[in-house]
């Protein structure tokens, strides 16, 4: 059988020697070039001349070999797997072909020669271009052009060139001074300016050769760094202030730039311009009685320009400004002070004090611009004291009378400031200690740079005009008129007689509540001086380490120690000038231009409160200490505030009421209504309650008002001292009463409290002794709970009554016993009563009825309690009838004489 098999298989199957295929990843079909085909000699004969099978030798291969068809050799050469060319790109194995040998079985096959197949994996662009890096940044300089300032770079991860490769990168953001080529370089297309922007940040992105993009832009940023400019850097052109923040610095971060410039020393001046606030600076905004009060000036200052009212109405017709109490004087207006207000004579010593501000007299030869002058009011021209300004010298003139010297005496008082034009506000003290004569300028003292003599004036008989802003021309003229008006603002233009102020005190009336401070002065080291002027608003340091005065600048703070400050712009300037190691040209410093943001503090809410309606008996508002009238007053104050809270993903604004503690600068107990009469009441305030406190007090027919920069607490205790008399009560049944209180002048006031007082004029009923009539008013004092139990008690007693009612109809009494029976119960016990006969007056036809009628409802009045317990009327009977005896013995007088009421016992 083997013979024959062989003669039949005779001989092998024959393929190509080489196969060169392609394949795509993530397929199986391989195309092979040539095809897979199997031919055999044997052929036509059944199993020898046919293609059984295809053998790949390998380790591992990933790739099959099936046959299609046997008797035509064709074949297919396939994957088994997924084939990734990200893993191997290539394959290169051994195939054979074998045929069905010479039979069924498939005994005697034979194989090919052994043939190489070449495959080569063909890729998908399955893959984006990523960059290597999550973020580029480069610095550039400005006002270069740079080919390349960095260069980005992405990669691929197909396999092939045409995918793994990057062909292209582009910008997305749009509108922005940059290129990118092909290779990533970034390069900016104009020349940019650190002024103009100090970064940029531009999104990148990639394209592979099979445009397809990266998945992710990349952020590019470029910082734009200026060209070395020496100055100061690395501070804020805003610094806030919120009000009660204390000390706050304004360059935290602040650094000097040199430029590696040979600096020797440095001088630098911090300004706070403050000029704009106010009086020139954040200072206190009370009145100037309270303020004197607070800085402890004596006693005894006329105010000369206060705010117009109907006892103050000389001002009335000046331009003012009502915020901060500014009079404006356009050289047209003048104020006759009334006679009587500033007494003649001034004494040997006194004080003039104000506030002014005052530029340059137009025209060369200015007039003189009178502040305040005395002179003549009639007939004559003479002045007898003044002070005003001429040719921006500051001149105070006294002449003498000849009746207080007759020698050539000091007269004119000279003083040459460049502040007294510089157009801003300055605080002026004149101390008169004669013949010497101080000015006090911002609390710094000046002396006279001129003093001339003059002869005291002969005495006379004409009356004197006192006025401000102008001088009064009383003669030598056709008409007496105003003469050398003032050209500037006012205000809180003072003049005390007999005292002097210390310096202190004037120190304390002029004194900024902001200004710049310093934070840790201790470690301002060796190598920096500084120093502050008198208000602290200008600050200079100077050093020959630039790294100390760095860190002595950022010690530099702004600091309001008011709880209500001025909200508002203060400008801020840092000039600085340095010195260079041998060097003719040194760095200039530019100057700083900042601003302090004083924010708006939040509005105080005062409110008074406390038993807004009270009587007490005649006799307590009679007696000599009368009756207080605020006992229970108690002063708040509340702030509004915004919380801020999360609460279901949402935010959430809540109002919160905080109570808080400031100051108060005064308080008005006033009468409603007609004014106190001064024949018969009056209010009263033992001055004891002061001392120890900045308060003081006036009284008038008005009210009663309390003044001084003093703690709420402090008020209260006073004002639940205040009293009020009435000496003649029947003539004023009752009194209404409002309070009100203020801090900062009015600036925040509180609600209007209301007070309502009556006095118990019922006439007293009979009693044995003076303590039953105290004990009557004190049972008549009802409050809203005694009318709520009466009006109870009354519908019970009512039903009761009721009920006795139809009782006492079904008894069928007698109307006699009735009547008996109400005597007894309104008879009285008054054993104690002394009678007085008046003849005067007499009475008509009496009638025993109308009289024992008025003692039934006097007694009806006096017993309403007696009427509900039948006990213990049962128990005073006996009483009552032995009372109804002397009431008929007293019935057979004459009702022709007229009862009166011994009230000699009676307290009032």
């Amino acid at each position: 059988l083997q013979f024959f098999s062989s003669l039949v298989n005779k001989h092998k199957p024959w393929i190509e020697t080489s196969y060169h295929g392609i394949i795509t990843e993530n397929n199986d079909t391989v195309i092979l070039d040539p095809p897979l085909v199997a031919l055999d000699k044997d052929a036509p004969v059944p199993f020898a001349g046919e293609i059984c099978a295809f053998k790949i030798h390998g380790q591992e291969m990933p790739f099959e070999a099936v046959v299609l068809n046997k008797t035509s050799g064709e074949g297919r050469l396939r994957a088994k797997s997924p084939i990734d060319c990200e893993l191997q790109k290539e394959y290169t194995f051994i195939i054979q072909a074998y045929d069905c040998g010479s039979g069924p079985s498939g005994v005697n096959w034979k194989k090919s020669h052994k043939a190489v197949v070449h495959i080569q994996v063909k890729d998908v662009n399955e893959f984006s271009p990523a960059f290597k890096e999550s973020m580029y940044k480069a610095t550039v300089t400005e006002g270069k052009i740079y080919d390349s300032i960095l260069q980005v770079e992405a990669i691929d991860e197909d396999c092939s060139p045409q995918y793994s490769q990057i062909c292209n990168y582009e910008i997305v953001t749009t509108d922005v001074p940059f290129a990118i080529d092909r290779n990533g370089n970034i390069r900016n297309t104009e020349k940019l300016n650190y002024d103009k922007q100090h970064q940029y940040e531009i999104m990148v992105t990639a394209f592979d050769c099979g445009q397809k993009h990266a998945r992710e832009d990349v952020l590019v940023q470029v910082n734009v760094k200026p060209v070395c400019k020496p100055g100061w850097q690395d501070w804020n052109k805003r610094v806030e202030y919120k009000p009660g923040s204390g000390s706050i610095p304004l360059f935290p971060n602040i650094h000097l730039e040199t430029c590696d410039g040979p600096v020797s020393s440095i001088h630098t001046t911090i300004e706070l311009q403050t000029n704009y606030i106010g009086k020139g600076c954040d200072r206190e905004t009370y009145s100037e009685k309270s303020l004197q009060k607070l800085c402890g000036a004596s006693s005894g200052a006329i105010d000369l320009l206060p705010s117009p009212s109907a006892t103050t109405n000389w001002t009335a017709g000046l331009l003012m400004d009502n915020n901060d109490m500014i009079f404006k004087f356009d050289g047209k207006q003048g104020a006759k002070i009334p006679d009587g207000i500033v007494p003649k004579n001034l004494t040997d010593q006194f004080t003039i004090s104000l506030w002014m501000k005052h530029g340059p007299s137009p025209g060369l030869r200015a007039e003189k611009e009178t502040i305040l002058c005395n002179s003549d009011k009639t007939e004559m021209n003479r002045h007898h004291y003044a002070l005003y300004v001429h040719n921006c010298r500051l001149v105070f003139l006294l002449r003498k009378d000849f009746d207080q010297a007759d020698t050539f005496r000091p007269a004119e008082f000279h003083w040459k400031l460049d502040q007294i034009c510089d157009k801003e506000w300055h605080y002026y003290v004149v101390n008169v200690e004669f013949p010497v004569v101080t000015l006090y300028m911002d609390g710094t003292t000046y002396e006279p740079y001129l003093v001339t003599n003059d002869w005291p004036i002969h005495p006379s008989h004409i009356a004197m005009q006192l006025t401000v802003g102008a001088c009064w021309q009383g003669g030598e003229v056709t008409k007496p008129r105003f003469a050398q008006y003032f050209h500037g603002s006012l205000a809180s233009l003072t003049i005390r007689p007999g005292k002097i102020e210390s310096q202190k005190v004037i120190s304390c009336l002029q004194a900024c509540k902001e200004g710049l401070d310093i934070n840790s002065l201790e470690s301002l080291g060796q190598g920096v001086k500084y120093h502050f002027n008198p208000s602290q608003s200008v600050l200079v340091m100077e050093g020959d380490d630039i790294e100390n005065i760095n860190r002595a600048l950022r010690k530099v703070s702004y600091i309001n120690s008011r709880q209500f400050p001025t909200a508002g712009v203060r400008r801020l300037k840092v000039a600085s000038k340095v010195q260079c190691f041998g060097e003719d040209v040194c760095i200039n410093i530019p100057d700083i231009d900042a601003y302090v943001m004083v924010l708006q503090a939040n509005e105080p809410k005062i409110t008074i409160s406390g038993m807004d309606h009270f009587s007490r008996p005649a006799a307590q508002f009679e007696s000599e200490r009368g009756v207080i009238l605020l006992p229970d007053i108690r002063i708040v104050s509340t702030v509004t505030k915004m919380e801020h809270s999360k609460k279901n993903d949402g935010a959430n604004k809540s109002v919160v009421l905080e109570e808080m503690l400031h100051n108060l600068d005064f308080c008005d107990v006033l009468v409603s209504g007609a004014e106190l009469d001064p024949e018969q009441e009056c209010l009263e305030l033992d001055h004891t309650e002061l001392q120890g406190k900045h308060l003081d007090a006036t009284n008038s027919t008005a009210g009663y008002s309390i003044y001084g920069v003093d703690t709420m607490h402090n008020y209260e205790q006073v004002l639940q001292q205040i009293r009020y008399r009435n000496w003649y009560t029947s003539a004023t049944s009752e009194r209404k009463f409002r309070i009100k209180c203020s801090e900062l002048n009015g600036h925040y006031t509180s609600n209007e409290f209301n007070l309502e007082v009556s006095n118990l004029l019922v006439k007293p009923f009979f009693s044995n002794t003076e303590a039953d009539v105290l004990k009557f008013y004190t049972e008549r004092k009802l409050t809203v709970a005694t009318v709520v139990i009466v009006i109870c008690v009354s519908v019970l007693i009512f039903i009761i009554a009721v009920g006795v009612y139809r009782i006492r109809t079904a008894q069928q009494h007698s109307s006699t016993d009735s009547e008996s029976s109400k005597e007894n119960e309104m008879d009285w016990d008054d054993s104690a009563l002394t009678i007085t006969v008046n003849p005067m007056e007499k009475y008509e036809k009496p009638h025993r009825a109308e009289e024992e009628s008025e003692e039934e409802d006097d007694e009806e009045e006096d017993t309403t309690s007696a009427e509900s317990d039948e006990s213990e009327e049962e128990e005073d009977e006996e009483d009552e009838e032995e009372a109804t005896v002397q009431k008929r013995g007293k019935q057979n007088l004459t009702r022709q004489e007229q009862l009166e009421w011994d009230d000699s016992t009676l307290p009032y």
